[in-house]
């Protein structure tokens, strides 16, 4: 194996540059923690606390119940939860067992379920009870043989429950006594009951979580991780922030069926003692209540969630003096709202900033971080230890001088096995370089300098990013070409200040059909139903033509550039009015 330019490693300071990682199962990981600190407390959820002991012995029988329905090594089993003990307590039971944990959005739309359960071959899914009416849709179109739904107030103390049945869960549609599932509580039950072999040995190498995002060409693929890339990201993450001790408290706000949540805020405290306080459902204003409620050491979250903290009154002379670490991913921070928030912990006497990470979910999650002691503006940090960046000229091996822009290529513990049932795609993302070295070409564009400095720029493939939220723009042009009354479509991002970007659907209309308030009506109520929430179009615009590149494309740009003429006009016109006020 040929050397690998490094520049990064005389930057690192007290990290140590290579690791040593667990080869065993994920859960084995955990397990060696919960042996040595039994009574640390593992996770809160909504006030009620779960020790490490606790929480093994949930594992342990919601194992036996999996291998009483039948479940095998290598099954794949769709977890559809929000941040909530039972969706944990199920992600590592099914790794116990041997099976895949596959990991999707509770609030996907019906058609993206049943796309996840058919392309991830599912033998059974776990749901809340709230989302069974999508399931339950979809049901003759998927092979699933079990569906276990679980309640909210079965995680909640007897308190707690009186005042949830007394509030949200007043809200939610009664299940049919009939119908075809499986209750958390009778599934734990028949765990209880099991006696025989369940438990798999597994390796650091076998399969063992499936994330879904984009790849290279738009389209939601599974995308393979294994034990050891779960298990060397969690040393990987402690390795840089000496300062986590067992016991310190993270505030888990990112969802579980993400990378970051289920990768930083799960699995790297969980394996290395720390506690953490699970959020079902995000509010800033909750959000807000919570770190000050915990005393929370750590903050893992998107640049939308701390720009929405900056603005609740609940914040007003907080006490943050007990935060260790706070960090940005999933898109880029500005360098000024950076500025905003360093200024608002330092207010708030917090002794730390705000460090900034970047990755992908080929690798799990974060790949790089801001140095504790040293950051430059506008940089996402330095690789992670064993982990190696590089820039490439875009759709080639060859690197380019530092300084210049091209594509991030990075090499780690972390990397994917693949991409589910698309070998070529993975070929494209997956490449074996001449240093000898497998290589994630990750479609972004950025620079590297001297020190080993990572800057992000931009994606080079077409992708919108939405409230930290990755949406493909081909996958909502599928689904509105789709409608009757559509002939053709388009979807951009428009810049947002609070949100990065907004979706906007373009609309042509099949021949007879006009432009009207009522059609516009049917297309919302229609990407209700088969969109996720945070991907449906804040707009949409009739045209009765769409631009087209000189190959017949769809000219996205064109109308790109379109919006951002009106918003500069826009901006220009009341910066005028503001100017004459004056």
């Amino acid at each position: 194996m040929e050397n690998v330019k490094a520049p990064w490693l005389n930057n690192y300071g007290d990290v140590p540059h290579t690791l040593e990682y667990k080869q065993g199962s994920m859960w084995e990981a955990v397990l060696d923690i919960a042996r040595q600190y039994p009574e640390y407390y593992s996770f809160v959820f909504m006030g009620k606390k779960t020790t490490y002991l606790q929480f093994a012995r949930q594992v342990d029988v919601c194992a036996r119940a999996l291998k009483s329905i039948g479940i095998k090594e290598g099954d794949r089993v769709t977890i559809c939860m929000p941040n909530c003990p039972q969706g944990i307590i199920m992600f590592y039971a099914v790794n116990v067992v041997g099976g895949i944990a596959n990991m999707i959005h509770p609030l996907s739309a019906e058609k993206e379920i049943e796309f996840y359960l058919n392309d991830s071959k599912s033998v059974a899914a776990i749901t809340l009870d709230q989302f069974y009416p999508k399931f339950e849709a979809i049901r003759d179109q998927v092979s699933i043989k079990n569906l276990i739904i679980a309640d909210i107030k079965d995680a909640l103390s007897p308190v707690m429950k009186v005042g949830y049945a007394l509030t949200s869960g007043r809200k939610i549609k009664k299940i049919p006594d009939d119908a075809p599932i499986l209750r958390w509580n009778d599934f734990i039950k028949a765990g209880k009951k099991f006696n025989g072999k369940y438990k798999v040995k597994r390796v650091g190498t076998d399969p063992a979580v499936t994330l879904y995002s984009g790849g290279t060409t738009g389209v939601s693929k599974g995308i393979l991780l294994s034990n050891l890339n779960f298990n060397a990201l969690a040393a990987q993450i402690i390795a840089t922030n000496p300062v986590f001790k067992p016991g310190d408290t993270m505030l888990a706000a990112m969802p579980i069926f993400h990378g970051f949540g289920l990768g930083v805020s799960i699995h790297s405290m969980l394996a290395n003692g720390g506690k953490c306080v699970l959020v079902p459902r995000f509010t800033p204003a909750s959000y807000a209540k919570l770190i000050i409620q915990h005393r929370c050491n750590f903050m893992a979250g998107v640049p939308t969630l701390y720009e929405a903290l900056l603005r609740q009154p609940v914040m007003k002379g907080a006490d943050l003096s007990c935060l260790k670490g706070v960090y940005s991913g999933g898109d880029s921070l500005s360098i000024e709202l950076k500025k905003k928030l360093d200024a608002f912990l330092e207010e708030h006497n917090a002794t730390v900033k705000v460090r900034e990470g970047y990755g992908t979910t080929e690798c799990v999650t974060a790949s790089c971080l801001t140095p504790l002691h040293h950051a430059k503006e506008g940089s996402i940090g330095q690789p992670f230890p064993d982990t190696f960046y590089k820039i490439v000229r875009p759709g080639t091996q060859d690197e380019v001088p530092y300084g210049e822009d091209g594509e991030i290529c990075l090499s780690g513990p972390t990397t994917m096995m693949e991409y589910v049932g698309h070998p070529e795609e993975t070929a494209q993302t997956l490449q074996v370089h001449a240093d000898g070295r497998k290589w994630v070409h990750t479609g972004d564009l950025g620079s590297m300098d001297e020190d080993g400095f990572i800057y992000f720029k931009q994606r080079i493939k077409r992708m919108i990013v939405t409230s930290g939220y990755n949406v493909y723009p081909s996958q909502l042009e599928n689904i509105l070409d789709a409608h009757d009354i559509v002939q053709m479509s388009c979807v951009i991002g428009v810049p947002d200040p609070i949100n990065v970007q907004r979706i906007k659907a373009f609309i042509m209309l099949k021949p007879g059909e006009k432009p009207s308030d009522e059609n516009k009506s049917v297309l919302i109520e229609y990407c209700k139903k088969n969109i996720a929430k945070y991907a449906i179009p804040y707009d949409i615009e009739f045209r009765d033509q769409l631009p087209k590149t000189l190959v017949g494309k769809v000219a996205y740009r064109v109308l790109e550039e379109e919006e951002e003429a009106k918003r500069s006009a826009n901006k220009n016109s009341s910066d005028s009015s503001r100017t004459v006020t004056a």
